[in-house]
């Protein structure tokens, strides 16, 4: 299997080939960007499957579908939630949300391999896609959250909530009282749930709400620690393959 990945970020591309090693997947070629994209793909044969970042340094990697006819099966990996799942409904073989999971990983491969040769007969549109990035669907996000304390139902709105976190497979929505709720859904619901231009996933247990972060300070690692305006149960982290993202969602 012949596999290449186009990712801007050097330590976030090292890692997913790290981890398609453990898989027993070679990658054969790193790229970071839309220009030396298209000039490997004109001078080298293309690959069986991509693992391909929409937003790179230079543009989004759609740009490089201008130029270059795609012969090769895709997995999107993105930090964008909507598109993401835009792209997934347009055919690719699977779409991964930073930062990528290893299980999560393993079953993109293995549904690669059983789609196999048919993947190569995808025709994905890529000007649908990039019509998302530059006007992203209109939708309504959930506003108001329940939660179950003793007999009765608490109303929690979205609004109210510092961040949203997961423990000992719980999920709870922290408050700007200093409240914790137990709620009955998981982070990976939430995703299509929360206003994104409010809420940010910063890592695999917590999503922040921007109205309530106090601080933000530089942690080891290159990564970034959090502090909200009353919440103190643990420490939250930006994950270095977010920080990237987060300072963009911040600005």
């Amino acid at each position: 299997m012949n596999v290449i990945i186009i990712e801007d970020e050097k330590p976030a591309a090292r890692r997913l080939g790290r981890l398609l090693a453990e898989l027993d997947v070679p990658v054969t070629t790193m790229l970071h960007s839309v220009e030396e994209s298209i000039i490997w793909f004109q001078e080298n044969e293309h690959p069986d499957l991509i693992f391909l970042d929409i937003q790179l340094s230079d543009g989004l990697s759609f740009e490089i579908f201008d130029v270059i006819e795609v012969k090769s099966a895709i997995i999107f990996t993105t930090a964008y939630d909507e598109y993401a799942l835009q792209a997934f409904k347009l055919n690719s073989i699977d779409y991964l949300l930073k930062p990528i999971d290893d299980e999560e990983l393993e079953s993109a491969v293995k549904k690669f391999k059983a789609l196999k040769p048919s993947t190569q007969k995808m025709a994905l549109d890529f000007e649908d896609i990039k019509k998302l990035l530059v006007n992203p669907l209109e939708r309504e996000y959930k506003k108001r959250f329940t939660a179950r304390v003793g007999q009765h139902l608490k109303i929690i709105n979205a609004d109210e909530v510092q961040c949203f976190y997961s423990e000992n497979k719980g999920t709870y929505a922290a408050t700007v009282d200093g409240r914790n709720y137990l709620l009955d859904t998981t982070l990976e619901n939430l995703e299509s749930e929360l206003e994104p231009k409010l809420f940010f996933r910063v890592s695999r247990k917590f999503y922040v709400n921007v109205n309530h972060i106090k601080d933000i300070i530089s942690y080891t690692n290159s990564r970034l620690q959090i502090k909200l305006t009353n919440f103190s149960e643990q420490e939250i982290i930006v994950s270095r393959e977010r920080v990237r993202d987060f300072k963009l969602w911040l600005e």
